[in-house]
């Protein structure tokens, strides 16, 4: 069964202004259950993240700032969000939904987070709209647990998951792929194990030949157990912050090459939804339902 992490805490009231279409994380779901691609028997409600977990990836300083609310106007502008305890609990709540979501894949082969990829958070710090980093937290759990030995973290939001990659920089046991504009945000990029920035108006054939080409070698040579997938849809052309020209087909097949990469190797994958910031809501629910479609079609 297709285990999927959910909790209406997710939803997150922004001020006025704000571009973050919060209202993706009441929708996908609605849209997936009135489809008929899940029930309610495929979401569980992940639990508070707890300080011990959360220390195998943060720093005892930074953790204690979030949960303190004791962040400078300077750390709040980097995260892009008012921080408040519903934003910190928020954020505690996705991070442990995809560290619950590795015990679901190692039984099925995959398992999927409504919300996560937030790869813009550091050790120390939060960065573009991300305070706690859940993939890089069920990563470390699972080092340690001894669940996995060799992690694949395959990025494929259109903006770097710079976070990850400094988090994991000299973690030999974990491999950061990111595929990303190489124009776009972060401007000052970390090093990922290997780093694909892509030109600007990027279409369908040359992007889906380059992760063709990339990703069954990336396996071949590094023999992952696990792999985490951050797939955000704004590499899609009618995105406002992508610069990317992917199209809806092509932003499915992409995800077809990811999770029929992992099911013929047998790896069980975690995927986080990432971004998505295209002005029609309805763009970004779809194009995230597509990723939940392929999974469900492929793993069940």
């Amino acid at each position: 069964m297709l285990k999927i992490a959910f909790s209406p805490i997710y939803k997150y009231e922004l001020p006025e202004g704000h571009r973050f279409p919060m209202a993706k994380y009441e929708l996908l779901p609605e849209q997936l259950l009135w489809e008929g691609t899940v029930s309610e028997r495929n979401f569980f409600h992940p639990e508070l993240l707890t300080e011990e977990l959360a220390l195998l990836t943060h720093t005892p300083e930074w953790w204690a700032k979030m949960n303190e609310l004791r962040l400078s106007e300077k750390e709040i502008r980097a995260i892009g969000f008012p921080i408040n305890e519903h934003f910190v609990r928020r954020g505690r709540h996705i991070s442990n939904g995809t560290l619950e979501c590795t015990h679901w894949a190692l039984q099925f082969g995959c398992a999927m987070n409504i919300a996560g990829g937030t790869h813009h958070a550091f050790a120390d710090r939060g960065e573009g709209y991300c305070c706690f980093n859940d993939q890089a937290i069920a990563a470390n759990w699972l080092l340690q647990q001894g669940l996995a030995l060799r992690i694949l973290v395959v990025d494929l939001d259109v903006h770097q998951g710079n976070g990850t990659a400094k988090i994991f920089e000299n973690e030999p046991r974990v491999f950061t792929f990111s595929m990303h504009g190489e124009r776009n945000y972060p401007i000052r990029k970390e090093t990922s194990d290997l780093d694909i920035g892509l030109p600007d108006g990027t279409e369908d054939s040359f992007y889906l030949k380059i992760l063709r080409e990339t990703l069954p070698r990336i396996v071949d040579e590094f023999q992952p157990d696990f792999v985490f997938y951050q797939s955000g849809v704004d590499i899609l052309e009618s995105d406002k912050l992508g610069r990317l020209s992917i199209s809806r087909a092509g932003c499915r097949e992409r995800d077809e090459v990811v999770l029929s990469c992992c099911k013929a190797n047998q790896l069980p994958v975690v995927v986080s939804m990432g971004g998505g910031y295209s002005p029609r809501i309805a763009d970004i629910v779809e194009a995230h339902a597509n990723t939940f479609r392929v999974a469900q079609e492929m793993f069940f």
